[in-house]
């Protein structure tokens, strides 16, 4: 089944990524990560309106939300609280200082913990790190990946699925929300055309994962299988969430960065409807 994703805002960003759906507020949450900017916006019939705008020193690579409306924000390499004065707390440093990496996607988990990655900025391979936050601190989960991506847990909160991009690696590992206990890591599919990037997981437990260079949402099963396809038109697809009351948007975000000629909509913000819903966003537990 092809999809045919509709342009949804008027504004074009470097490197949009990480789309959240808050749903007490009813709100889009997304990051440009060149601009280091986390935006806020509304969604209205498949259209999103920029409603805020916060914009931090570097790169940011991914946000969050607790249910009160802070703000967890993946700095370039630390985390970040922004509470609801707007004032900002460290609250962990997740890359050692002068490491030419980047954090990079990051998601909570259905206990409120949240995992972030990170990416290489130079030539090194497979030392980029899954992290995880919670009131006990920082657990590394991965050492080893190569570029860090993409999120997703099942509808029952048992199995942590995770993208290593450049491999074209979708992982899976058994996972205990309750305890935040994980088990060994293990390859569910690999993607041999274009790159896995950002994901989310729908109620049925098929993900859905934003391939950048194809330019399109491929919706496959946990096992791999390709169910269906949404397409953009814009080749940089980078991540996609669902959103909306009913969580049965999908909420796709795009790219400029290295295209030598943009076409009109790349760097914009896409919605489809795909004929599922997605699963509730789970909510940030600060501390």
């Amino acid at each position: 089944m092809k999809i045919t994703a509709t342009p949804a805002s008027a504004d074009v960003y470097a490197l949009g990524e990480g789309p959240v759906w808050d749903a007490a507020r009813e709100r889009l949450l997304w990051v440009d990560i060149v601009a280091g900017a986390v935006h806020e916006g509304s969604l209205d019939d498949a259209l999103i309106t920029v409603t805020g705008r916060q914009v931090f020193d570097g790169m940011v690579g991914a946000v969050a939300v607790s249910e009160d409306g802070r703000l967890l924000v993946a700095e370039q390499q630390t985390l970040t609280r922004v509470d609801l004065d707007g004032r900002r707390t460290e609250l962990a440093r997740v890359l050692a200082p002068g490491v030419r990496s980047r954090l990079n996607d990051g998601a909570v988990d259905p206990a409120g913990r949240f995992l972030i990655g990170s990416l290489a900025q130079d030539d090194r391979r497979g030392q980029e790190v899954l992290a995880r936050l919670d009131e006990s601190g920082l657990t590394y989960l991965d050492t080893d990946l190569v570029l860090s991506n993409g999120l997703a847990w099942s509808p029952e909160g048992d199995l942590l699925y995770s993208v290593d991009t450049l491999p074209g690696i979708v992982w899976v590992r058994d996972y205990d929300a309750a305890t935040g206990k994980t088990g060994p890591r293990r390859q569910a599919f690999a993607i041999g055309d274009g790159m896995p990037d950002g994901m989310c997981a729908d109620a049925d437990g098929n993900l859905w994962i934003a391939n950048w260079g194809l330019g399109r949402v491929e919706c496959r099963t946990p096992a791999g299988e390709l169910l269906a396809t949404v397409e953009t038109g814009a080749p940089h697809t980078s991540s996609a969430a669902f959103a909306g009351p009913d969580l049965d948007t999908l909420v796709i975000t795009t790219s400029t960065q290295n295209l030598p000629a943009p076409g009109p909509g790349d760097g914009r913000l896409f919605t489809a409807k795909v004929g599922v819903r997605g699963l509730p966003t789970p909510y940030w537990n600060p501390f």
